[in-house]
């Protein structure tokens, strides 16, 4: 089971042989290694289950000493007893199995844990003496005589060729465990770098549509503001039509007052009117300059706004270019990432 822990890590607890080695490739290797060195071998993983079909197994194991639940019950506890001590030193272990055969088991470790043990042998390193044979079929509940005969066809060598080939199982399993356990370290080292990288992309293109958004929006109150303006100018032209027709306004009440003063007692009343005209025109005059002045700070500030905003546009605008650059080299290396997964994932 391949499963992460909090830190990124691999969790090596619940790593499974299959996990780190192509078990067919296994196969084949430990069919062909018992076949050349005439020595059987199974694998198993950490709990004892097997993960492989046996290779080489002799007809006194497979036809008498399995052939009961004796038989394979002690057959369980030896390899049993030969594992856990080869996981406990992490070394092969050479072992006599309850029948006598000489069997080894090689662990397979990845990070300081055990994932699987190569279980073999099934050899002597003497002929076999025919009674303690047929004391242990009687025990286990076979033919005797026929359990006798199968131990004579049991393979004998020297006991160094069987640590030669514990050795040499356990190198070349281990060397493929490590190779998987780092080609699996890279596949979800990828994976999580792709699925970083797709995430950050993914901000980098909403970031750029926002500046986009942005720029779009600076333009248009770039545009506002122009209008502003225009309408202040505008505003000031009026103005300067009222300071004009309000001077107008005062010369005709002056006018009129020196009229109404030729008049005498009969222009009286059209004088204070004259009067009331003149104070009109300058009231409106001094209110058109006050307003002139107002107008004209509003262009000074608008001109500087108008100087702020444009700086802010360029701004935004180079920000939104550089947006768009980061997201397109973001998506340029998730791809690579993306390949890179691939890659390890194709063992």
């Amino acid at each position: 089971m391949i499963k992460m822990l909090s830190n990124g890590e691999l969790d090596l607890s619940v790593l499974e042989i299959e996990d780190v080695i192509d078990i067919e490739l296994l196969q084949k290797f430990q069919d062909n290694f018992a076949t050349g060195m005439n020595i059987a071998s199974v694998t198993v993983d950490k709990n004892g289950a097997p993960v492989t079909n046996p290779s080489s197994y002799t007809r006194f194991c497979i036809d008498f000493t399995h052939s009961t639940k004796i038989g394979d019950d002690r057959c369980a506890e030896s390899h049993k007893k030969g594992g856990e001590e080869a996981a406990r030193t992490g070394r092969p272990y050479i072992y006599t199995c309850h029948a006598g055969l000489i069997d080894f088991a090689a662990p397979i470790i990845v990070g300081g844990q055990l994932i699987g043990t190569i279980l073999g042998g099934q050899i002597l390193t003497a002929p076999p003496k025919e009674e303690k044979y047929r004391k242990i079929a009687d025990e286990i509940g076979v033919d005797r005589e026929g359990y006798v005969n199968a131990a004579k066809n049991v393979y004998m060598t020297k006991e160094e060729n069987v640590r030669a080939a514990a050795e040499v199982l356990f190198i070349v399993a281990n060397a493929l465990s490590r190779s998987g356990y780092e080609q699996l370290k890279l596949s979800t080292m990828s994976e999580t770098l792709s699925d970083n990288f797709s995430q950050i992309s993914s901000t980098m293109e909403e970031l750029s549509a926002a500046s986009i958004n942005v720029t779009n929006n600076q333009h248009n109150l770039n545009e506002e503001i122009m209008v502003v303006k225009e309408i202040s100018v505008e505003i000031n032209t009026i103005l300067d039509s009222i300071k004009s027709i309000a001077d107008q306004t005062k010369m005709l009440g002056l006018n009129a007052a020196i009229e109404a003063a030729r008049a005498g007692e009969v222009g009286r009343g059209f004088g204070v009117v004259a009067t009331e005209i003149r104070t009109l025109s300058q009231n409106s005059k001094e209110t058109a300059l006050k307003i002139i002045e107002l107008t004209n700070k509003i262009q000074e500030s608008v001109n500087k706004t108008m100087d702020t905003s444009s700086s802010t546009l360029e701004t935004t605008e180079q920000q939104s270019a550089a947006i768009e650059e980061v997201t397109a080299s973001l998506q340029e290396v998730a791809r690579l990432a993306e390949e890179l997964n691939l890659m390890a994932k194709h063992k």
